[in-house]
Order: C-alpha cells, then sequence, then structure tokens
C-alpha cells in the first residue's frame, strides 16, 4: 500500500464557495435567501467526509414561494424575443468557460470526482447553453391549405409554462443546464431542486444566469433535505405544468404518479444497465480505451456507464487481461491530491451497496481478476476499480445498476443468445458495441433495445443529440431539437380561407 496525503481544497476555492452565500442559498426573484424556516444542512466531501459548509434547507413552503416568482416572471420571459433569449443563453456559456476553474474545482469538492473530470464537466455543460442559444432563435413552425380546402392551417409551437426540475449529484452541472438550456430557450420560468448532496454548484450556476441577464424570477432554485416535499408542492401547484427529472426508476415511477394526477407534462431519464459488447473482430486495444472511458467516467457513477461486459470468447482473455492491467494501474485518490484519477463514490450508502453487490457476486463465482491499489491515509468513500471475471450469466451485478468503478465480465458464442441476455433487462439507456464489422455492429446495434449506442466509442453524450432511454430508462429526449420541444406546447390555428 501507498500513503497519500489528503491534499485541502485550495483556499481561493473557499473563498468561492464562501461568496456562494450557501446559508442563503434559497435562490429566489434573482436573489439569495435563508430557507423560511432557518434550518440548513450540511453539505460533505467525499474524499474526507468532512463538512465543506452548511447551506439552506428549504421546504414546501420555499417551493411555492419559488413558483410565486416563476409565475411574476412567466408571461414576460415567454414573451420575450428569442433573438434576446438566445443573447442570454449565449453570455451564460462565456461567463460558465470564464469560471472553469472555479466550478471545476467546486465540483470536485462537493461531488469527488477528479479535477480533470470536473473540467470536462463545465465544458460540457456550458454547451448546453450554447446549443440552446442557437435553437431559440430556430423557430419552426407549419402553414399550408387542408387537404378539404376552405382553410389555412397554422402550426406553432409555445412555452409549456412553469417548468420544476429536479436534478442528481452525479453531475450537478451538466445535468442542471441541460434542463436549464431548453427551458429558458423555449420562454419557460423554472424551478430547480438540485440533490442535497452538490447544491453548491447549482446555486453557481443560478449566478452565471443572474450575471448573464435572466430576468428576476426566471430561475429559482431550492435546496433541501426534503426532495419529497418539495416536489410533492410543485407537483400539486396548477401552475407548474412540466416536470423534467433524473433520478433513479423507482423514484421516476412515483414522480409519473403523482404527475399524473393533474396531467403534468413528464420528462423522465431514469436508470440505466448498458451492456458493452465486444466481438470476435473487435479491435481489442481500441475496446479497452472506450471501455475505460465507458466505464470509469466519473467514477462509474454515471447512468449512461457501461454496466455489464459481455466479451467474444475468443477476445475474452486478451481483453480482460488489457483492460484489468489499465485498471490495475488507476491513481485512486481525492480530487485535489497529485495524480488522481478515480475519486470517491458519493457517499458512505454509496459504498456500502457497491461493496456488498461485488461480495454476492463473488459469493455467487466470479473472481476479481484485477483490482487498483487503495492508498492508506484515505478517510473518505473510496472503492477500488475492479474488474470481476466468470461472472454467472443469471449474476445479480448483470442486472443491477452498479453506480460506481465495477467492470464485470462475461462472455459469449452466438450472437441471438447474446441479444437475449442483453434485452433481459426492465432498462433500456445506453449501450456500446465494438467490432471491426461495420455491418454486423450496425445491425446488433438496431437489435440492442436502447435509446443510444455508441459504436466504437465509449461516449454517447452530446448536446446536439436525443439523450434518453426506452422502456424503465425513462420517457422524453435532452438535448438536440427534441430538447427544445420538451418544453414546448403544440397549438394549431384554423383560419376560415373561404
Amino acid at each position: 500500500m501507498t500513503t497519500t496525503t489528503l491534499s485541502p481544497a485550495p483556499a481561493d476555492l473557499r473563498r468561492y464557495v464562501d461568496a456562494l452565500a450557501p446559508r442563503h442559498g434559497v435562490w429566489i426573484d434573482g436573489q439569495g435567501g435563508p430557507a423560511r424556516s432557518g434550518a440548513t444542512f450540511a453539505v460533505l466531501d467525499p474524499a474526507t467526509g468532512e463538512e465543506i459548509t452548511a447551506v439552506s434547507d428549504g421546504d414546501a413552503g420555499d417551493a411555492v414561494a419559488a413558483v410565486d416568482a416563476a409565475e411574476r416572471a412567466q408571461a414576460a420571459w415567454a414573451a420575450t424575443a428569442p433573438r434576446e433569449r438566445s443573447e442570454v443563453l449565449r453570455r451564460a456559456f462565456a461567463l460558465m468557460v470564464a469560471a472553469t476553474q472555479e466550478l471545476a474545482g467546486l465540483m470536485s469538492w462537493e461531488n469527488g470526482k477528479p479535477l480533470a473530470d470536473s473540467r470536462a464537466e463545465v465544458a460540457y455543460a456550458a454547451e448546453f447553453f450554447r446549443w440552446f442559444a442557437e435553437e431559440a432563435v430556430r423557430t419552426e413552425g407549419e402553414f399550408g391549405p387542408s387537404p378539404a380546402g376552405g382553410t389555412r392551417t397554422v402550426v406553432t409551437h409555445r412555452p409549456v409554462g412553469i417548468a420544476a426540475l429536479v436534478t442528481p449529484w452525479n453531475f450537478p452541472a451538466a445535468m442542471a443546464t441541460r434542463k436549464i438550456a431548453p427551458a429558458l430557450a423555449a420562454g419557460c420560468a423554472v424551478v430547480l431542486k438540485p440533490a442535497a448532496e452538490t447544491p453548491l454548484t447549482a446555486l453557481a450556476v443560478a449566478r452565471i444566469l443572474a450575471e448573464a441577464g435572466v430576468p428576476d424570477g426566471v430561475v429559482n432554485v431550492v435546496p433541501t433535505t426534503d426532495p419529497a416535499g418539495v416536489v410533492t408542492a410543485w407537483l400539486q401547484d396548477p401552475r407548474v405544468r412540466k416536470l423534467s427529472f433524473t433520478g433513479s426508476t423507482p423514484v421516476g415511477r412515483r414522480l409519473l404518479a403523482q404527475a399524473a394526477e393533474r396531467v403534468v407534462n413528464a420528462s423522465m431519464e431514469l436508470g440505466g444497465n448498458a451492456p458493452f459488447v465486444v466481438a470476435a473482430d473487435a479491435d481489442v486495444e481500441a475496446a479497452v480505451a472506450g471501455a475505460l472511458v465507458a466505464k470509469l467516467r466519473n467514477g462509474g457513477q454515471a447512468c449512461t456507464a457501461a454496466n455489464r461486459f459481455y466479451v467474444h470468447e475468443d477476445v475474452v482473455e486478451r481483453f480482460t487481461d488489457r483492460l484489468g492491467t489499465a485498471v490495475a494501474t488507476l491513481t485512486v485518490g481525492p480530487a485535489f491530491a497529485e495524480g488522481t484519477q478515480i475519486g470517491p463514490v458519493i457517499n458512505a450508502k454509496a459504498l456500502r451497496g457497491i461493496t456488498e453487490l461485488v461480495d454476492r457476486a463473488l459469493a455467487a463465482g466470479a473472481r476479481v481478476s484485477h483490482r487498483s491499489a487503495l492508498p492508506d491515509g484515505l478517510t473518505g468513500w473510496f472503492y477500488p476499480p475492479t474488474v470481476l471475471r466468470d461472472v454467472p450469466a443469471d449474476a445479480e451485478i448483470l442486472r443491477t445498476e452498479i453506480f460506481g468503478p465495477v467492470a464485470p465480465v462475461t462472455t459469449w458464442r452466438d450472437t441471438e443468445e447474446l441479444l437475449a441476455a442483453v434485452n433481459d433487462t426492465e432498462l433500456g439507456l445506453a449501450a456500446y458495441v465494438w467490432s471491426t464489422d461495420l455491418r454486423w455492429a450496425l445491425q446488433t446495434a438496431e437489435r440492442i433495445e436502447a435509446g443510444m449506442v455508441g459504436v466504437n466509442r465509449g461516449v454517447v453524450s452530446d448536446p446536439a443529440t436525443p439523450f434518453g432511454g426506452v422502456k424503465q430508462s425513462g420517457l422524453g429526449r435532452e438535448g438536440a431539437r427534441e430538447g427544445i420541444r420538451e418544453f414546448q406546447e403544440t397549438q394549431y390555428l384554423s383560419i376560415d380561407w373561404s
């Protein structure tokens, strides 16, 4: 075992956090304030378990106040010219890029991800502002004669109204901007509930948007340790006409049931169980490089993460050895320690869940092929990146979203049997296929029940593409033209032309 020094967050980052005034973190009507109850909650550093700061703990009353502010702003924002909304988003993009160092440090501190991952997320998150700045002015409609004659039809798209946004902790900047940007582009005011684990990034994004010129009340943020109470207040409020949620499938089901009571327009980006398929003719070195990205980006804490590896029996030894060798050399540690490649998982509950899942896989017959070292001196929630071999086809770990740095490998021989195994899940968000035979790869990809498939690449996320899943991985799409449509309703006008 090596020993690591727990490098503290830089002093300038502490000053940045203090400037966010987290104890006045209920952001309503363009300014921060304390929770109405006066309560706060602690935000913890996953690398140490120590408190970073305390954030105002909003409740249902704060949630209603946020909607009040959004209602006051909604009509004027919807009537704002698309070009003006576009310019606001374009300024937000520039401001976010300029703040890369501060935002990356902030995410690494409250989320635990390595600084390189955080910098990449800032770039990705900012791109949603730029993309939807461009989409805001691409107003589309239709005009034409009705088939029967005598009338003309005009089809337009209008803002759906006040949108409630619920985001997770694993990508605290990108999940916020992926929802906020299209909502603002469409002309919707928003109320946002960030994850309690990572509320600071949301507060930073709110301040960036205010500086970019977003009018007071158009963006409101309610940090809370009572997500059910806050979101229920929104879903029961007749002024809220849209729910956009990213999180687990079980929570998504409950929210859909609540949304159904008032027939609230709902978008759901839920859990994943992504297969990573390696064919016999695959470029093994390229597949391993792709696997490291698909599996270990954000420490495996991503809904698109490769969750189960199906490797053809002809190359399974070579692939596993190459992947395992790469995994075993990864440097695990706190984000601010030099050379860190893999940070901690988000909290003690996550660490316990991953540990128990791997233990049950080992009891079922799997074995550890390779594992990276955990340095001595770590005090936070760290799990060593691990490659498992000989995983039984019916193992729980192949059917459960791991959400951690564990790669279970199983073998396949027949394509039909492979597809049966790959599709034997209620989830269908992402998948990955590696083969030098492009026809086979595309034919296989088209038969995989997933909303997104990476063919010979380990990343599927892009603001210009429609992100989303099938089956119980969700409803609707984020990004691309579809992203703005999620915050619009179609209206048509029938005009007498006789």
